[in-house]
């Protein structure tokens, strides 16, 4: 009997994101007294105007060119956020400016300072334009509060590493606080994420550059039937991720360009006992077409997966850069635990990475012990038709545990070329090489 095409699967995946659509209406954000001088601060503008926008049954903000400060924007369902070319939105440096909302930091959820643009709860919502989001962080601002040097932290200064701060949280979310107890905000020193769709439904964004994140870029949390499409992240700060779908199912992130500090994609379900709380897999995420230049990863499942994460298709991609590390990468350990299966890539051109094409990791390890009783389990990896220029360290980088090995890893018509070991295996349960050529080699076994 023949084996079913996955690739259905993502086509399925793709009908079933319907376009979005909205009244035929506008709203100027200039005709709610919205002054484009980049100092005056226009979160009564925004506010105003997504209001009137709402009330009147939705339709498109309109922000035209020029230099518009403002501080978060928070949507409302059937608005779409319409930023021309030639405009820019700078949010403001000042936490005071931002709320305490419900969102999530690094996988757990948390009482902390609102996204740069969230909706809570809303659907048929877009972000579209041509035009730019600038979150100014820099090492003199939100970026230093990760604790590095390397970002503008001083020593002596508070960062979210002090015990009070991140750790707090992370044990909070070990006793089961509830999320409304787990206050954080002013003195905390948790960054921002950029956009948050938050337990949304049907949510475009759409031709924008986004630059200078604090934190996270683009978070689509608990969402359903997200699209992604021709945006532009060009970010370096920490913790930069691109775009990290969590807990979500039914995303699709095509055409778009990830210049990043972090992971370029990181597809998440949540850190320890809140992803087991919470136990929403993120599944059936589809990437087309996009170029990933500086970043840890290309498309990457993890760190944070205690929930589990399925469905992966990646086609049609370019990646290079010397400051590229992995091209699909796997992470998380056994504290956090979590699976990551079916995962499908192919048409993937490769100019340069680091460390590996393909890395599995799962003895992940930042922030102390990360050992505990939750073995992870992977399985179902499949590369077809990969073209590798400079494939670094490795061909394939990958650890299991004895106890429960990394299971089928196939490629086929995968070439790669200069890199230094092909593989690095350990406890891991049927590799497949199908016309498979590394450094020139016609390769069928994984000896290294």
């Amino acid at each position: 009997m023949e084996t079913p095409d996955p690739w259905l699967k993502a086509e399925a995946i793709i009908k079933s994101i319907k376009p979005l659509s909205f009244p035929d209406k506008t709203y100027n954000i200039k005709d709610f007294d919205a002054v484009a001088d980049g100092k005056t601060n226009n979160s009564e503008a925004f506010t105003n105007a997504i209001k009137t926008c709402s009330e009147n049954g939705g339709g498109k903000i309109i922000v035209p060119p020029g230099k518009y400060l403002t501080g978060p924007i928070h949507l409302e369902s059937h608005v779409n956020l319409h930023i021309e070319e030639g405009a820019e939105i700078l949010f403001s440096k000042n936490p005071e400016d931002y709320p305490i909302v419900h969102t999530s930091w690094e996988g757990t959820e948390v009482m902390n300072y609102s996204p740069l643009i969230y909706a809570y709860k809303k659907e048929n919502i877009a972000i579209t334009g041509k035009g730019i989001l600038n979150g100014q962080a820099d090492k003199e601002n939100w970026w230093p509060w990760c604790g590095s040097k390397r970002y503008g932290w001083k020593e002596g200064t508070p960062n979210q590493q002090d015990e009070d701060k991140r750790p707090r949280l992370v044990e909070m979310a070990a006793q089961g606080v509830p999320v409304s107890e787990r206050v954080f905000g002013e003195g905390n020193y948790l960054r921002p994420t950029f956009i948050e769709p938050f337990s949304c439904k049907n949510v475009l964004i759409k031709g924008i550059t986004i630059k200078q994140a604090p934190f996270w870029v683009i978070h689509p949390i608990k969402s359903n039937y997200v699209t992604i499409d021709g945006v532009t992240v060009d970010s370096h700060g920490p913790n930069n991720d691109g775009c990290d779908p969590e807990y979500s199912k039914n995303v699709i992130i095509k055409n778009c360009t990830f210049n990043t500090g972090d992971d370029c994609i990181a597809i998440k379900s949540g850190r320890n006992e809140d992803g087991r709380r919470v136990a929403m897999t993120s599944e059936n995420i589809v990437v087309q077409n996009c170029k990933m230049i500086d970043g840890h990863g290309g498309v990457v499942m993890g760190s944070e997966i205690s929930a589990g994460v399925q469905n992966v298709f990646v086609e049609d991609c370019d990646m290079d850069s010397p400051n590229l590390d992995r091209a699909i990468r796997i992470k998380t350990n056994s504290k956090r635990g979590g699976f990551a299966k079916n995962v499908y890539v192919r048409n993937i051109r490769v100019g340069q990475v680091k460390e590996a094409v393909l890395k599995v990791n799962l003895f992940y390890n930042v922030h102390g012990n990360q050992t505990g009783d939750f073995i992870p389990k992977v399985s179902n990896i499949i590369m077809e038709n990969v073209q590798v220029k400079n494939g670094g360290e490795y061909a394939i980088l990958a650890k299991g545990y004895e106890s429960t090995p990394i299971e089928n890893i196939t490629f086929k018509d995968v070439t790669i070329e200069q890199v230094e070991t092909p593989f690095s295996i350990e406890n891991v349960k049927n590799i497949t090489l199908i016309n498979t050529y590394i450094n020139g080699k016609l390769t069928t076994e994984t000896t290294n």
